[in-house]
C-alpha cells in the first residue's frame, strides 16, 4: 500500500483522542480520597507513574526507533485499555499502583513514538517546516478531547466517582484500531547495529555529548515538569475556592480549550516572536503563575490559572519542534524519549514533596515552595538554552 500522509496524520489524531480524552481527571483527586488516599499518597501513585515511564521511556523509545513506531503505539494503545479496566475494579492505593504502572508503560511505548512517527510522516512528504503547525493541531486536538471529557467525566460523575473510570476503559479502545491503521513513513535512516551500546551512545549523546541537546532537553523537562506539576494542584485549588463538584469538569474543559486553542496558533507566536521572545513569555508566565496562586485564594485565580494553561498550550508544540530539528531520524524517538524520562525524573523527585508539603502546611505554601523550585531551574536552564541557540541545528 502507498504511503499517504493523509492516513497517518487522521490516525494519529485519533490516537491523541484516545489518549487525551481523560474521562476521569476532572475527578480524580476526588476518587482517591473517596477510597481513603491522603494527598501524599495521591502525589505518590503519580510518582508511580512517572517512575514507570521514566525507567522505560529510553527502551521503549530505542524500541520504536529500531522495530517501528506502529508496533510500539500500538502495544501502548493495548496497554492502555488494560491499565484502565483494572483500575475500574480497584479500591485501595496497591491496586491503583498496579494500574498506573501498567498505565505507565503504555505511556513509555506511545511517549516519543507519536512525536517521532509525525515528524518523519511530514518530513516523507517534504513538509517537515509545517512541524509546529501540526504538532500544534494534534496537540489541541488532544486537549479539545480532554476538554469535552472534563463536562462528560464531571456530569457523569454525579452517578459515582467510578463512573468516569468505567467510561474511560470503553474510550481508550479507540486508540487500537487508530494505531493499527498507521504506516512507517518512507524515510532513509543511517546504518546502525542494534543493542545496549547504541542507547547508551544517544543517551550520553542526548545528555552530555552534544552541547544543543544537552540544554534543549534540560530546559524543556522543566518546562513540562511545571505544567505536569500544576495539573495536580489544579483539583485541590479548585476544593480550596470552594468551587462545586459538578463544575470541576466545566473548569476543567474550559482550561482544556485554552490550552487547545493556545497549542492551535502557537506556531504563529513563535513564528512572529521568534524563539527567545517566546520562550522568555512562557517561562515567565508559568513562575508567576505559581507564586500568584499561592497568594489568591478566590475566583479569581482562574484568571490565573488560564493564563497559566495559555503558556503551556504555546510551550508545549513549540519545545518538541525545537528537538526535533536538531535530532535525526533514526534516533529522533529515543532523544524525545530522553526528554520525557526527565520530566518524569524531576516529576517523581519532586511530586511527592510537594504532596506532603500540601498535607502538613497547606496548598498555598506547597504552590509558593513549587514556584520559587521551577522558577530557579527555569531561568538558569532558559539561559542556556538560549546562549546556545539549542531551536536550531
Amino acid at each position: 500500500m502507498p504511503f499517504t500522509a493523509s492516513r497517518n496524520l487522521r490516525a494519529l489524531y485519533f490516537v491523541k483522542i484516545a489518549k487525551w480524552m481523560n474521562l476521569v481527571m476532572p475527578i480524580i483527586v476526588l476518587f482517591y480520597k473517596s477510597n481513603g488516599l491522603s494527598m501524599r499518597e495521591v502525589f505518590t501513585l503519580q510518582a508511580v507513574y512517572s517512575v514507570t515511564i521514566m525507567v522505560l521511556e529510553i527502551p521503549t523509545g530505542y524500541f520504536a526507533d529500531i522495530l517501528g513506531r506502529k508496533r510500539s503505539i500500538l502495544i501502548g494503545a493495548c496497554l492502555g485499555f488494560g491499565g484502565y479496566l483494572i483500575y475500574s475494579f480497584s479500591y485501595g492505593f496497591w491496586q491503583f499502583a498496579v494500574a498506573e504502572t501498567i498505565l505507565g508503560i503504555s505511556a513509555s511505548l506511545v511517549s516519543g513514538a507519536d512525536s517521532a512517527m509525525l515528524y518523519d510522516t511530514l518530513v516523507a512528504s517534504n513538509r517537515s517546516e509545517e512541524y509546529t503547525r501540526f504538532e500544534g493541531r494534534v496537540s489541541s486536538i488532544g486537549n479539545f478531547a480532554e476538554a469535552l471529557a472534563g463536562i462528560i467525566g464531571g456530569l457523569i460523575a454525579v452517578i459515582s466517582l467510578r463512573t468516569p473510570y468505567f467510561v474511560q476503559t470503553i474510550v481508550s479502545l479507540i486508540a487500537i484500531p487508530a494505531a493499527l491503521f498507521l504506516q512507517e513513513p518512507p524515510v532513509k535512516l543511517a546504518p546502525r547495529k542494534p543493542g545496549v551500546k547504541d542507547v547508551i551512545r544517544i543517551v550520553l549523546k542526548a545528555i552530555h555529548g552534544d552541547v544543543k541537546l544537552k540544554w534543549n532537553i534540560i530546559f524543556s523537562s522543566v518546562t513540562g515538569a511545571s505544567t505536569l506539576t500544576m495539573a495536580w494542584f489544579a483539583q485541590p485549588y479548585f476544593s480550596k475556592i470552594h468551587l462545586q463538584v459538578e463544575g470541576f469538569g466545566f473548569v476543567w474543559a474550559a482550561l482544556n480549550l485554552i490550552v487547545g486553542f493556545a497549542a492551535f496558533y502557537a506556531w504563529r507566536v513563535e513564528k512572529r516572536f521568534g524563539p527567545g521572545k517566546t520562550t522568555l513569555f512562557f517561562t515567565l508566565t508559568l513562575i508567576a503563575s505559581y507564586l500568584l496562586l499561592s497568594f489568591v485564594n478566590s475566583f479569581y485565580g482562574l484568571f490565573i490559572l488560564a493564563a497559566f494553561y495559555i503558556a503551556r498550550g504555546i510551550a508545549t508544540p513549540t519545545l518538541r519542534d525545537y528537538i526535533n530539528r536538531i535530532s535525526v531520524s533514526e534516533e529522533r524517538a529515543t532523544i524525545l524519549s530522553v526528554r520525557n524520562f526527565v520530566i518524569r525524573l524531576i516529576f517523581a523527585t519532586l511530586g511527592p514533596l510537594y504532596g506532603w508539603c500540601t498535607d502538613q502546611y497547606g496548598l498555598s505554601r506547597a504552590l509558593f515552595i513549587a514556584g520559587i523550585v521551577f522558577g530557579l531551574l527555569s531561568i538558569i536552564s532558559l539561559f542556556f538554552f538560549l546562549k546556545y541557540k539549542t531551536y536550531s541545528a
